[in-house]
């Protein structure tokens, strides 16, 4: 472990400490003609619905029109949409804020509106804040598979192996995956790429006017944040990574993937310890009088529902011990749903109970929202291929991290993809300047610490990381902790940030 690894790790800020340990990055951005090619003027106007979420007074909405083909640029055009929200403080203004979201699949008009008000307030309105739909995503323009329903499950997109242990059917289904993709998905499908959403990234910026702009990039956002300010690094003011995976080129997508199992099992103790907690005895929620009872129970449970699946609310999708392990996955990522997890454990223990499945897993994916989540990960990189030991790194999986079951290591439509051409993921490096903070929760059941830490020692001295210590995927202004807010609030705001890499405890 190097020395700023130990640092990273052992270095204990409070809000008053990380205050006054700070160094400044970078001054105000002045408004002058963009770098790059010419690119027509956005036509803002209001943003249309977006489901499940209250859109927010002011939030306007545009379309951005991107080359299908960049090698091609006066060829067909796709739709990208795009969204901001204006500063509320315009003498207080220094610039743009790009906000990406997660996935591959999140939307951003979506996380805008989500997180808009609030970003707003942390930052002082120093930003007007932006954002974008990758390629692929809610309303830019989208492509299928014509991807049969029962493929579109979450369960059956990722690939959980059978009860016993088995991933014939994994590999028949990932194999029918990848071939419908390549005959039906079309050349926007294969567009859909981490490369093409940083030139739509470049070409967005330009339209706003912008010699540079910040960004705030979470979970896979924060992988784009990164290789845009690596292929464009006097574009990027300064730039806050948000949970964090591995960017080893070698490893992008499979990588990341792989390391939800040691994440899940980082971060299933904060899960035990609430289960197990007196005070959800009130609740009808307490699974165990101890901590340490709460894993053999939840494996137990698992295993009964493999034998002998549970009719659910849901006609037609009972409650398998699959459906719980991702139910489980998806629970890990914030406090907030520790409660409907264990009511769910509550209702598959009770004979008389018809388990109410989590909105994600009580129906299949849209054909489009299916096929993105896999197009830009098989797109970015080439993965094993099919001969590659996939069944013996599942047994293997299984055995060390029986929370996962074997789902991570397991075989992927990746393992069959045909690319029009080599994947060339772009290698992150400490070129360039050093305006970058990294803000990583120590047990991360999607990007865990591990992952984070390579990027950190990627970015070298043109990054300072905080640490905190909380657990759940994505921390600014959201699983975070004041000290953790507080410390990117300022680093957006002034450009100061820890003079070394810094921990804030929760």
């Amino acid at each position: 472990m190097t020395t700023w690894t130990r640092k990273a790790l052992l270095l204990t800020v409070s809000a008053a400490a990380a205050a006054s340990t700070l160094t400044a990055v970078g001054a105000p951005v002045a408004h002058s003609r963009p770098a790059g090619p010419a690119v027509p003027p956005l036509s803002w106007g209001p943003c249309g619905p977006i489901p499940g979420t209250p859109v927010p007074d002011g939030q306007q909405c545009a379309t951005l029109r991107v080359p299908l083909d960049y090698r091609a640029p006066g060829g067909r055009t796709l739709d990208v949409a795009v969204t901001r929200l204006r500063t509320d403080r315009p003498e207080a203004r220094r610039g743009t804020l790009l906000v990406l979201a997660g996935g591959p699949g999140g939307s951003g008009v979506q996380r805008l509106a989500q997180k808009g008000e609030a970003l707003r307030t942390a930052t002082e309105g120093a930003y007007d804040l932006v954002s974008l739909d990758p390629r692929g995503v809610g309303g830019s323009t989208r492509a299928g598979c014509r991807i049969p329903e029962a493929d579109r499950q979450l369960v059956t997109l990722r690939s959980w192996p059978a009860a016993t242990g088995s991933i014939t059917e994994n590999a028949e289904r990932a194999r029918r995956t990848a071939a419908s993709c390549a005959r039906d998905g079309g050349p926007e499908l294969r567009s859909f790429t981490t490369r093409n959403e940083v030139r739509d990234i470049d070409r967005l910026r330009a339209a706003l006017g912008e010699r540079k702009v910040s960004v705030w990039g979470s979970s896979y956002g924060s992988y784009v944040g990164a290789v845009y300010a690596q292929e464009h690094p006097r574009r990027v003011d300064r730039l806050v990574l948000d949970s964090t995976g591995d960017p080893d080129p070698a490893r992008v997508a499979y990588g990341w993937l792989s390391n939800m199992a040691p994440g899940t099992a980082d971060r299933f103790p904060d899960f035990a310890a609430w289960a197990a907690d007196p005070a959800r005895e009130a609740e009808g929620l307490r699974l165990a009088r101890r901590a340490e009872g709460v894993k053999p129970l939840f494996l137990a449970l698992a295993g009964e529902l493999d034998r002998a699946p549970k009719e659910s609310d849901v006609p037609g999708v009972p409650l398998t011990g699959n459906r719980l392990r991702q139910a489980l996955q998806l629970a890990l990522y914030s406090d907030s749903a520790f409660a409907p997890l264990a009511r769910l454990i509550r209702s598959a223990q009770d004979p008389e109970a018809r388990p109410a499945l989590p909105r994600e897993l009580a129906g299949a994916l849209l054909d489009e929202d299916a096929a993105l989540t896999m197009a830009v990960i098989c797109n970015d990189v080439r993965w094993p291929g099919p001969d590659s030991g996939y069944a013996r790194r599942v047994a293997a999986d299984r055995a060390r991290y029986p929370l996962t079951a074997g789902m991570p290591a397991n075989i992927t439509p990746c393992a069959f993809w045909k690319h029009d051409e080599e994947p060339r993921p772009t290698r992150i490096t400490d070129e360039g300047p050093s305006n970058v903070l990294m803000i990583q929760g120590l047990r991360d059941p999607a990007t865990p610490l591990a992952g984070a830490l390579k990027m950190r020692s990627a970015l070298g001295e043109r990054a300072r990381m905080v640490t905190v210590g909380q657990g759940g995927h994505g921390m600014y202004l959201g699983n975070g902790n004041a000290c953790g807010d507080r410390v990117v609030s300022d680093f957006l705001v002034t450009g100061k940030r820890p003079a070394r890499d810094a921990h804030c405890p929760n």
